[in-house]
């Protein structure tokens, strides 16, 4: 068989274009996934140089944040280091649980359009979702045009992130609690000698939805009935009670959250050793701080940058610092990353996230829709 000259040069540029294609790093799935994603409604990133040039024309970021302030200042001094062509960042603070329901009332009535990005709330996600710019992160994380841990990123919306998670732990008074009769696993507390105002319990369950992640909603509200059961004192939020603990108030907090109970227990150190912060296995973790770019973003680059950043390394270690053990369970070499090794999780991820409020509203159920003990 005879091959002309015109053929054969062809055959060999197909060949070497095969052959380089790896080479330079070729992606054929992350070229597919632009143009599907663009058919879905999705902006879709080539490369992450073309997101810094577009950011860079933008120069600007505007944020709602529920991260504290030197949190921020910090995250925000470090940014504008790696980028510094972002000349202005402006900011304001969610605060509680009533600020984000405000916001999306605002955004509903045709307001708040000078933000750029903003945290979601958990129990408002589905209503803010017609108010998030779509960006397709879940795919450029894939892809490599965003440096985002895909566990990170909420599959469903493929456009929310989550920057920190919440650990829930024991928290006791080692003044009134020897470390040996602290539990050492959550039905402990089902013990007889725990009975009648030993403990005090959160009237909103997140602790008791992380655990349904993993031991399912039938045990979760068994567990909850029976906790009722021991007459607990019921109260509301994490700081107050963890406080009056350290303060000799009271004896142990049930799910408590871990991040708070330490940064309590640094302050009160000065004054004594006296609050203690034991981790119980299946240690219950929940996704937190989810936060995402409004479609109405005039800086929507900057902002896709922003939420990029805070999942970074570097990120990371500023909230570790500021705010320890709230970082996220799935950028390595965090404190939250490095404690829960070779422990026994029950993660209440992305995976699972959308049951949240029906598992939290099926707890207070089972709780009896007990009213806070503000004795």
């Amino acid at each position: 068989m005879t091959i002309n000259r015109g053929a054969e040069i062809c055959l060999v540029l197909i060949m070497c274009f095969l052959s380089i294609g790896p080479a330079l790093g070729a992606d054929p799935a992350s070229a597919r996934a632009k143009p599907k994603a663009e058919a879905e409604g999705y902006a879709f990133a080539a490369s992450h140089d073309e997101i810094v040039e577009a950011a860079k024309k933008e120069g600007k970021l505007a944020v709602i944040r529920s991260l504290g302030a030197p949190t921020f200042k910090s995250l925000v001094a470090s940014f504008r280091q790696k980028y510094p062509f972002i000349t202005d960042v402006t900011e304001f603070e969610f605060r509680g649980t009533e600020a984000p329901q405000r916001f999306l009332l605002e955004l509903q009535a045709g307001r708040g359009k000078e933000w750029d990005v903003f945290d979601v709330a958990p129990e408002l996600q589905s209503e803010f979702l017609p108010y998030l710019k779509k960006f397709d992160v879940l795919g450029m994380a894939r892809g490599k045009m965003l440096d985002i841990p895909v566990e990170m990123i909420d599959p469903k919306s493929r456009n929310v992130v989550s920057i920190t998670a919440g650990l829930h732990a024991v928290a006791y008074n080692k003044k009134l609690l020897r470390e040996e009769n602290v539990p050492n696993s959550w039905e402990d507390f089902l013990k007889p000698e725990l009975k009648g105002k030993k403990f005090m319990v959160e009237i909103r369950p997140q602790g008791f939805a992380a655990l349904a992640a993993r031991l399912g909603e039938e045990w979760m509200i068994n567990y909850a009935q029976k906790i009722r059961d021991q007459q607990p004192i019921w109260v509301r939020g994490a700081a107050g009670p963890i406080g009056r603990i350290a303060a000799g108030e009271g004896t142990m907090y049930h799910f408590a959250l871990y991040h708070t109970c330490m940064a309590i227990r640094e302050k009160h150190l000065k004054m004594g050793d006296t609050l203690g912060c034991k981790v119980v296995q299946p240690v219950p973790i929940r996704i937190g701080d989810r936060t995402a770019v409004s479609v109405f973003a005039s800086h929507p680059h900057v902002a896709l940058l922003w939420v990029e950043f805070q999942a970074s390394a570097p990120a990371q270690a500023i909230i570790d610092a500021n705010e320890p053990l709230k970082s996220s369970l799935y950028v390595p070499g965090t404190e939250i990353n490095k404690l829960v090794k070779g422990k026994t999780v029950s993660v209440n991820d992305w995976n699972t996230f959308y049951d949240s409020e029906r598992w939290m509203e099926s707890a207070v159920k089972a709780f009896g829709f007990p009213q806070e003990d503000k004795r």
